[in-house]
C-alpha cells in the first residue's frame, strides 16, 4: 500500500476498525475515507454505491459488522444474518465496481463447524454443522469469504479474507447483556470488587477453552497481510494458545483485585467446547502475536476501569 493511497476502513469506530486505523496512522498513512453508521448505512446498496463512486478508495478494510456474544447472537438471529449479509455484499460489490486495488474482509473464528478438529484449520470450513447459537452470524461471514473468492475468480479482484480469533482491547463493548465473554467478565468482576460482593457467577461449567488476541496484534497482522497475502481462501489470525473459561475468570479476578468466590450457573450454555485457531499458515508467512494474555488484559483494565 502506497503511503499516498486513499484507504477506506468500514467500521472505523469499532474495536477492530479503530485498531486498524491506529496502526495505519502509526505507519505514516494519512489519506483515510471514514464514515460512521449515521453518515453511511452499509446495508443500503444505493448509499454504498454512491459513496464508492464519489470517494474511489484504493484500499478497503471491511471491519464493519453487527456483532455480539451468545445471548445477542441467539436472540437477534434475523438481524445478525440480514445486516451482515447486506453490509458485506454492498461493500464487496462496490469495491469491484469502482476499481478498489485490494480489499480485506474480516470474519470470525465462529465460521468453523462446532465439532471441527482442534486446532481449527482453514480447510475445515464447511465440513460440518455450525454452533447453533451463532449460526446466522457464521453463515453471513462464510458468505463474505465466498463472495471475495467469487469476485477474485470471476473478475481478478485482489480481495482477501482473514479470520481473527476472540478479540479484546480498546473500544470493546462492555454492555452487560450484549458483550463477549472477556469484556463481560471484566465488567462483572470489577463491579463485584467495587461493591464488595462475596461471589461472581460465570456461565456454564467453565470448561470450554477459548483463545484471545489483543486487537492491536490483530491490526498489526492485518497490516502485514495487506502487504504479503494475495490468495483465495482465508487466513486464521490468532495466538495459537487457549485457556479455559474458568482459568480466564481466575485471571480476570486477579487483575481486577476481586478476592471472592467464582460460582457456575449450569443452566446457561457453554457454547462451542473449544475454539483454538491453527495459525501455522500465518506463522509460515512470517507473523506472530506479541502481546501476552495477562499483559494485554492488565493493560485494557487500566484503560477502562474508570468507565466500568
Amino acid at each position: 500500500m502506497e503511503k499516498s493511497a486513499k484507504i477506506y476502513i468500514a467500521g472505523h469506530r469499532g474495536m477492530v476498525g479503530s485498531a486498524i486505523l491506529r496502526k495505519l496512522q502509526e505507519e505514516g498513512y494519512k489519506q483515510f475515507v471514514l464514515r460512521d453508521s449515521t453518515q453511511l448505512d452499509l446495508r443500503n446498496q444505493l448509499e454504498v454505491s454512491e459513496f464508492f463512486r464519489k470517494e474511489k478508495p484504493g484500499y478497503v478494510f471491511l471491519a464493519a459488522a453487527k456483532v455480539g456474544g451468545i445471548l445477542a447472537n441467539n436472540t437477534y438471529r434475523a438481524e445478525f444474518l440480514y445486516d451482515n449479509l447486506m453490509i458485506e455484499a454492498n461493500v464487496i460489490h462496490s469495491a469491484w465496481q469502482h476499481g478498489v486495488k485490494k480489499l480485506m474482509f474480516l470474519g470470525s473464528s465462529c465460521i468453523y463447524p462446532k465439532l471441527a478438529p482442534q486446532p481449527l484449520q482453514e480447510d475445515s470450513l464447511l465440513t460440518g454443522p455450525l454452533e447453533p447459537t451463532n449460526e446466522p452470524y457464521a453463515i453471513a461471514k462464510i458468505a463474505g469469504i465466498k463472495l471475495c473468492d467469487a469476485y477474485r475468480h470471476q473478475y481478478g479482484c485482489n480481495f482477501v479474507s482473514v479470520m481473527p480469533t476472540n478479540l479484546y482491547g480498546p473500544n470493546d463493548n462492555y454492555h452487560p447483556e450484549n458483550s463477549h465473554v472477556l469484556p463481560a467478565m471484566l465488567r462483572r468482576f470489577h463491579e463485584a470488587k467495587v461493591r464488595n460482593e462475596p461471589f461472581v457467577t460465570i456461565w456454564g461449567t467453565g470448561t470450554p477453552r477459548r483463545e484471545f488476541l489483543h486487537v492491536d496484534d490483530l491490526a498489526d497482522a492485518c497490516f502485514y497481510l495487506m502487504q504479503h497475502y494475495n490468495e483465495p481462501g482465508l487466513v486464521n489470525i490468532g495466538v495459537g494458545e487457549d485457556v479455559s473459561i474458568l482459568e480466564l475468570a481466575q485471571m480476570v479476578a486477579r487483575i481486577t483485585g476481586f478476592a471472592g468466590e467464582i460460582r457456575h450457573d449450569l443452566s446457561k450454555p457453554d457454547g462451542t467446547p473449544r475454539k483454538l485457531m491453527d495459525v501455522g499458515k500465518l506463522h509460515a508467512m512470517g507473523w506472530q502475536a506479541r502481546i501476552g494474555l495477562e499483559e494485554g488484559i492488565t493493560r485494557v483494565y487500566q484503560e477502562v476501569q474508570h468507565q466500568l
